[in-house]
């Protein structure tokens, strides 16, 4: 057996991308593909964005690393921006969205023990999440094709079923600290919190001194048509972590909390040699640069209208397709079919798109996303509904 120089973890398909323009890829052979996938909702400013591309070359010739031994005015302009935008008071930067994910686990657990409540150390999860690839955030999630082979794992989360609220509020017990849970289930099938479930998981951390986390690592950014998915269920939580669009392809996450939440988080209780360099800084400036303002955001609300009548008005046309969830640029279609296979097929047809479970794929075009492109990506899927061969009824 020959193993492979990269360690042979990803079931990688035969798109090999060199260069990217726009909201398109490009193979060495200049094969094209149109990108509805953008990085699994990363490249929220497409490939090659002029603005962005100019804020990493600057800052590359400037300085890119120091660590967190020295002052970081980058950071401190960032995390200013942040909380002027959003709820929280304070920011930990990181490299991904699982260590974002990590901090606020941590940062729930030190609060409870800086308040003499070291007991509540448990935090409550929900059926089919992804809050990433670590022990803890695998942890978190009761999908087998995660756990399977790092068993025994770390007891620190009960699983309960999503948008169930009573099965949370009965689980409530002297060791739960809070709740972890993602507004949109991204990885999970496009499931979208009610607005009744995640309104009662606020409510219910408040009555009973809970941490509310949510993970937005996907729903973020602009990626709903809001900054964040939670301003559209009218909460914020206490805790949040985020990551992909915030870099717009630049690796980066951050832990964002009130300073309430982050009571716990003194020196020495986390930290990061890379988080929050100053060239990762740079990145999140100009994507905030772009994104965080309301004509900005009102287009992906109008361009996401577009692309949902357009998938609406094409579902009929096809027996593959079952029905379309989600919000914004983060929308699934449901398959009469497998979905994976789908994916591969559409991608002999030019569309680049990306599986999730319960049969659904993910519709995730970047944000500069224009009509022409909106178009363009719902005819290639119609072709490719059309030529995808469905299994023989029983």
């Amino acid at each position: 057996m020959v193993i492979s120089p990269v360690m042979p973890v990803y079931g990688r398909c035969d798109v090999a991308p060199v260069r990217g323009e726009g909201c398109y890829l490009f193979d060495a052979a200049g094969n094209r593909w149109l990108d509805f996938a953008s990085g699994i909702a990363v490249n929220l400013l497409g490939h090659g964005h002029p603005h962005l591309v100019s804020a990493i070359q600057k800052q590359a010739g400037t300085l890119m690393h120091v660590s967190n031994l020295y002052g970081s005015p980058q950071q401190l302009e960032i995390a200013t921006r942040l909380t002027e935008l959003t709820f929280a008071d304070t920011v930990f930067f990181t490299n991904s969205g699982v260590e974002a994910v990590e901090c606020a686990v941590k940062t729930a657990r030190a609060y409870h023990y800086a308040t003499g409540n070291p007991q509540k150390y448990r935090l409550l999860s929900f059926s089919n999440a992804f809050h990433g690839r670590t022990l803890a955030a695998i942890s978190a999630t009761n999908q087998d094709k995660m756990r399977k082979g790092f068993e025994p794992l770390p007891d620190w989360f009960d699983v309960l079923p999503f948008n169930d609220l009573a099965a949370a509020e009965a689980a409530i017990d002297d060791s739960i600290g809070g709740f972890l849970v993602e507004p949109i289930q991204g990885e999970g099938g496009v499931n979208m919190a009610t607005p009744a479930f995640l309104r009662g998981l606020r409510a219910l951390a408040d009555k009973h001194g809970l941490m509310l986390i949510l993970d937005e690592v996907q729903t973020g950014v602009g990626r709903t048509g809001t900054l964040f998915a939670h301003e559209q269920y009218g909460i914020t939580p206490d805790i949040m972590a985020i990551a992909k669009g915030i870099g717009g392809g630049f690796p980066v996450g951050a832990c964002l909390a009130t300073e309430k939440a982050a009571t716990g988080m003194v020196v020495g209780t986390h930290g990061s040699t890379y988080g929050g360099n100053p060239l990762a800084m740079a990145a999140c400036g100009a994507v905030l640069d772009v994104v965080a303002n309301e004509q900005f955001l009102a287009e992906v609300r109008e361009k996401s209208a577009r692309l949902r009548a357009a998938l609406e008005q094409m579902i009929p046309n096809h027996d593959i397709f079952h029905s379309l969830r989600g919000v914004g640029m983060l929308l699934g279609l449901k398959l009469n079919g497998d979905s994976r296979a789908f994916v591969a097929h559409a991608r002999k047809h030019g569309l680049l798109t990306v599986p999730a479970g319960d049969n659904v794929v993910r519709i995730l075009p970047p944000l500069i996303v224009g009509e022409a492109e909106i178009r363009e990506g719902v005819e290639r899927l119609s072709a490719a509904a059309a030529s995808f061969p469905m299994p023989e009824a029983a």
